[in-house]
């Protein structure tokens, strides 16, 4: 196993409780087009700024990683792929001991790490090297100082943000019973309820958060992940927490496992899901309609004003989702209620039913809702649609551009801040660029 080269920068079924019959929802199982769950890293190192992720992989894993981050190699990153070659898949090196060389060498360099992440990948996942116990044994060598986790990011049967979900699953299951709070420092569990908000966000819109929460009365508030590893949230059952993604369905279970509560709500996407998502908490903690609506009144006018600046071209275009992000329904709930978009089909690769219960009532009835994927069926339903814009993973963006649509790529939308009422003015300019774009071509 080579050294550590520096880089910067399964389809689940449903959880069916019953389909809404406000809207046609399908299943579709074949060839499917999504990007690989190693991708999660990019966003993810930019967030914990005190962790590594080491991709256990091949070189072709580097370079994903390496084209997905955009930059130069010679920068000095959080992230790095432990390259897998021949002497490992032949046997002539036993492969836990080249990646505790590769470990030990890393951690030698670099004495800013404190949460060493070990990402498993296709090849790793295919000569069966067991992460989990490469994890445990390396934490017995380097705890307290670094702790050593692992997840899954191989894309044999994921979507690419559910790398963001594993990775976060495996940071609750490694919390003692009773976490560490990082504000309070006792071993006890608190006695008043607590908020929590889960699912990666940047620093940004963090802040901009905070800030409505403190404006609504709220000051025990906690983001996970936070900006250093070793600020854990403290999760037991006084804790309730709202999800910033719709793609976190382990790690929401982990969470509920250590008896907090979930608070259904709309995601964060445009005036009016963020508005829906601040309510709910307000809802829970008991904030009153009036503290409410002053706390929310100048984020949320800024927000309706950056819309309606797009709203005139966007509306009544038709646009086309293919599965992804799981950003799907989200975005097609703001784009439809907030801009006048017609959704021509909405795929998904998978509905958590819970979770996305308030966005798929908030969808235009009989809206056409595919989960899963057959490619070559949805690339026939797409040409017959004619949408006027397409959201697509990279891998069709190109072709579908040659045949003369206008294509907008759905990894933009997750690296690209877009939650909350001071991004929705950029989220909605997303998808009105590439119209802009396409019209400055044919001008």
């Amino acid at each position: 196993m080579n050294s550590v080269i520096p880089i910067e920068s399964h389809p689940r079924l449903s959880n069916h409780p019953e389909s809404s019959s406000r809207h046609d929802i399908r299943q579709e199982r074949g060839q499917r087009e999504v990007f690989c769950g190693l991708t999660g890293i990019i966003w993810l190192h930019r967030k914990i700024q005190d962790a590594f992720f080491l991709v256990v992989g091949s070189r072709t894993c580097a370079h994903l990683v390496q084209s997905a981050a955009g930059v130069m190699i010679f920068a000095e990153p959080r992230f790095g792929t432990a390259i897998i070659d021949d002497r490992d898949l032949s046997g002539i090196a036993d492969a836990n001991e080249e990646l505790d060389r590769v470990v030990n060498q890393l951690l030698r360099r670099r004495r800013d790490i404190k949460t060493l992440f070990l990402v498993g990948s296709c090849p790793s996942e295919v000569i069966k090297l067991d992460l989990s116990r490469a994890a445990q044994r390396l934490n017995k060598q380097f705890n307290p100082g670094v702790r050593v986790l692992n997840y899954s990011g191989s894309g044999i049967e994921t979507t690419f943000t559910q790398g963001e979900d594993a990775c976060l699953a495996s940071i609750v299951e490694s919390l003692p019973t009773q976490a560490l709070s990082s504000q309070t420092n006792t071993h006890h569990e608190s006695d008043h309820k607590k908020l929590l908000i889960v699912g990666t966000l940047a620093d940004v819109v963090e802040d901009q958060l905070q800030r409505i929460f403190k404006d609504m009365g709220l000051l025990d508030v906690e983001f996970f992940p936070g900006r250093n590893s070793q600020n854990l949230p403290t999760i037991d059952k006084n804790t309730v927490f709202l999800l910033a993604q719709p793609f976190l369905a382990d790690t929401a279970k982990r969470i509920e496992d250590r008896g907090a509560k979930r608070l259904p709500a709309p995601f964060p996407l445009g005036s009016e899901g963020t508005s829906a998502w601040f309510g709910a908490a307000a809802q829970a903690f008991g904030i009153s309609e009036a503290v409410l609506e002053k706390a929310l009144f100048a984020p949320k006018q800024r927000a309706q004003i950056a819309i309606a600046k797009h709203r005139k071209l966007l509306e009544n275009k038709k646009i086309f989702f293919f599965p992804d992000s799981q950003l799907e329904i989200p975005l097609a709930r703001f784009l439809a209620r907030e801009l006048g978009m017609q959704l021509s089909e909405v795929g998904v690769p998978y509905i958590h039913r819970q979770h996305l219960a308030q966005e798929l009532e908030l969808l235009p009835e009989q809206t056409l809702i595919m989960e899963g994927q057959h490619v070559e069926k949805q690339l026939d339903r797409c040409e017959q649609a004619k949408p006027d814009l397409v959201v697509c993973g990279l891998g069709l963006a190109n072709p579908l551009e040659a045949k003369g649509f206008t294509t907008k790529w759905s990894i933009e939308l997750v690296f690209t801040p877009i939650q909350g009422f001071d991004q929705a003015g950029d989220l909605a300019e997303l998808f009105s660029r590439p119209l802009v774009r396409r019209e400055k071509i044919a001008a």
